[in-house]
C-alpha cells in the first residue's frame, strides 16, 4: 500500500511555491497597508454605576402647631441597633433629610456674596448676633499656657461654660412674642446650640456637633420663625458660614481634637456639611472644576465665595505636609470626578450612609419636642441632654453605664471598643505650633513629591 505522508523536501531542494503567490508591488517595494492593524480612536471606558442611588430631598412634613408641643430638654433615644433602626424608618429621619437636602438645593450656583443684608429676616439677623457674640465670647477666653502640648486646652470649659450661660438670653429674644412658652422652649434650643461647639468633658468636635448645630435651625424652623422659601439661602450662605468661621476660631484657639479617634468617615477632621452644600454652590459653574482644588491661586481667589473650596483651603492651612494626597486622600480621590453634580450626589449618599446611617455618631443625636423619637426607643437617661460624656463606637449591642466619678461610656462587644478615648491630638494644634515658632509659612513636602 503506498504511503500517503506528505513528502519532505530533501536537504539542498528548494520547497514548492505557493500555487497563489501574494502580489507584489510594482518597483519590488512590498506592500504593508494590509498587514497594520488600523488605528481606532481610544474610548475612554465607561465608569461603572453606582448601585446606590442619589438619595431625593423627600417633601417636608407639616410642621407642628407650638400650642400644643410639650417641650423638654432634648436626650439620647438612640442606645441600640433596635433604636437606630426604628429612627431609621421614622418621620424623623424624614425630616432631617428633607431639611438638610433642601438647604442644599436653596444655593444650586449661588456664591456666598449672592445674598444681601437686605436679604436677611430679623431671625437671620439674630442667629447672626448670636454667633457673633460667641466668637467675643471665644476671645476673652484665652486659653491657658500648656507648655506646647497639642492636645485640647481646658479653657475650653470655660468658653462652653459662658456659651451655656448666654443662651437662656438669647433664645429669649429669638422666641419674645413669637410663641407661647418660650421659656420652656428656650431649654430645648438652648441643648442643641450649646451642644454644636463641642464636647466640654473631652475637648474635641466633630461633625456631630456640626449636626447639632443644624438641628438647632430645624427647630426654628419647626417653630416657624425660618421660612424656608425665604431664609434658606440665607441659612447657608451667610448663617452656616459664619458659624463655620466661629468654629474655625474656636478650634485654633483651644486645639480642639477630632470627635472620636478615627476621624469624620475619611473626609475631614471636623466638617462635612461645607462639602455638600459646596458642591451645590458650584453645580454648574463656568470655569471652577473639582481639579481647582489643588490650584493655591484658585482656593485663594474663591474661597471666600464658595464653602468647598474655603473648607479645602483651611484644610491645607491646618496641615503641616504639603499636598491633598497626603494628608487628605478622600478629598484628593473626589477632585477627580467629572462634575460637581457627581460629586453632590456623593455627599448625599455619603450624609444618608456615614452620618445618619452609623450607629457611632448617632448614638450621640438626641430627640425633643420638635425633632421627636420614633415610637419603641429606649426612654432618655438622666443628664444625656446636659452633658455627653461617651466616645465613639461601633456596631454591637450598647452597654451604657456610669463610672465612680460618674463619666458615661458606652461600650459594645465588637468594633474598635475605645468608647473612653484614643486621644488625638488636633493637627490644628500642631499648625498653631509651628506658627508660634515662626515655620507656619515652610510646610514639609513628602521626600517623593
Amino acid at each position: 500500500m503506498a504511503s500517503t505522508s506528505p513528502t519532505v523536501p530533501q536537504e539542498g531542494t528548494k520547497s514548492p511555491a505557493p500555487a497563489h503567490p501574494p502580489p507584489k508591488p510594482s518597483g519590488g517595494i512590498p506592500n504593508l497597508k494590509d498587514r497594520i492593524p488600523k488605528l481606532e480612536p481610544r474610548r475612554r471606558k465607561a465608569e461603572p454605576a453606582n448601585p446606590v442611588p442619589i438619595p431625593e430631598t423627600p417633601p417636608a412634613p407639616p410642621r407642628p402647631d407650638p400650642a400644643t408641643l410639650n417641650f423638654t430638654v432634648p436626650a439620647r433615644r438612640i442606645l441600640s441597633p433596635k433604636d437606630h433602626q426604628l429612627f431609621l424608618s421614622s418621620p424623623t429621619y424624614t425630616l432631617i433629610l428633607s431639611f438638610i437636602f433642601g438647604l442644599s438645593e436653596s444655593v444650586v450656583d449661588r456664591p456666598i456674596s449672592s445674598v444681601k443684608d437686605t436679604d436677611l429676616s430679623p431671625t437671620v439677623q439674630s442667629i447672626l448676633a448670636i454667633l457673633d457674640e460667641t466668637e467675643s465670647l471665644c476671645l476673652d477666653s484665652p486659653p491657658d499656657d500648656q507648655g506646647g502640648s497639642r492636645f485640647g486646652n481646658k479653657t475650653f470649659r470655660v468658653f462652653l461654660d459662658k456659651v451655656k450661660q448666654r443662651a437662656p438670653a438669647w433664645h429669649a429674644t429669638l422666641l419674645k412674642d413669637k410663641i407661647p412658652n418660650p421659656t420652656a422652649a428656650a431649654s430645648e434650643l438652648s441643648t442643641y446650640l450649646c451642644q454644636s461647639f463641642g464636647n466640654r468633658s473631652r475637648i474635641d468636635y466633630g461633625s456631630g456637633h456640626e449636626l447639632n448645630f443644624a438641628m438647632w435651625l430645624l427647630c426654628l424652623s419647626q417653630l416657624s420663625l425660618l421660612q424656608p422659601a425665604r431664609d434658606s439661602p440665607a441659612l447657608v450662605l451667610r448663617v452656616f458660614a459664619r458659624y463655620l468661621s466661629v468654629m474655625r476660631r474656636v478650634q485654633s484657639t483651644y486645639y480642639l481634637e477630632p470627635a472620636g479617634s478615627h476621624g469624620v468617615w475619611g473626609l475631614d477632621d471636623y466638617q462635612f456639611l461645607p462639602f455638600l452644600f459646596g458642591a451645590s454652590q458650584l453645580a454648574h459653574h463656568a470655569f471652577v472644576t473639582p481639579r481647582a482644588i489643588h490650584q493655591e491661586l484658585a482656593l485663594e481667589e474663591f474661597g471666600d465665595d464658595f464653602l468647598y473650596l474655603g473648607q479645602v483651603a483651611f484644610v491645607n492651612s491646618t496641615k503641616t505636609v504639603k499636598g491633598l494626597r497626603w494628608h487628605s486622600p478622600m478629598l484628593d480621590d473626589i477632585s477627580s470626578a467629572r462634575s460637581w453634580g457627581k460629586i453632590e450626589g456623593g455627599m448625599r449618599r455619603m450624609f444618608v450612609s456615614e452620618v445618619l446611617g452609623k450607629l457611632p455618631v448617632m448614638q450621640h443625636f438626641l430627640f425633643g419636642s420638635l425633632i421627636p423619637a420614633a415610637e419603641g426607643m429606649s426612654e432618655p437617661r438622666e443628664k444625656d441632654g446636659e452633658e455627653e460624656e461617651e466616645e465613639e463606637g461601633e456596631g454591637g449591642e450598647v452597654e451604657v453605664f456610669d463610672d465612680k466619678e460618674g463619666v458615661r461610656h458606652v461600650h459594645q462587644p465588637s468594633g474598635w471598643g475605645d468608647c473612653c478615648g484614643i486621644k488625638v491630638p488636633s493637627s490644628i494644634a500642631a499648625a498653631e505650633e509651628m506658627r508660634k515658632r515662626g515655620v507656619g509659612e515652610q510646610l514639609r513636602r513628602i521626600p517623593f513629591d
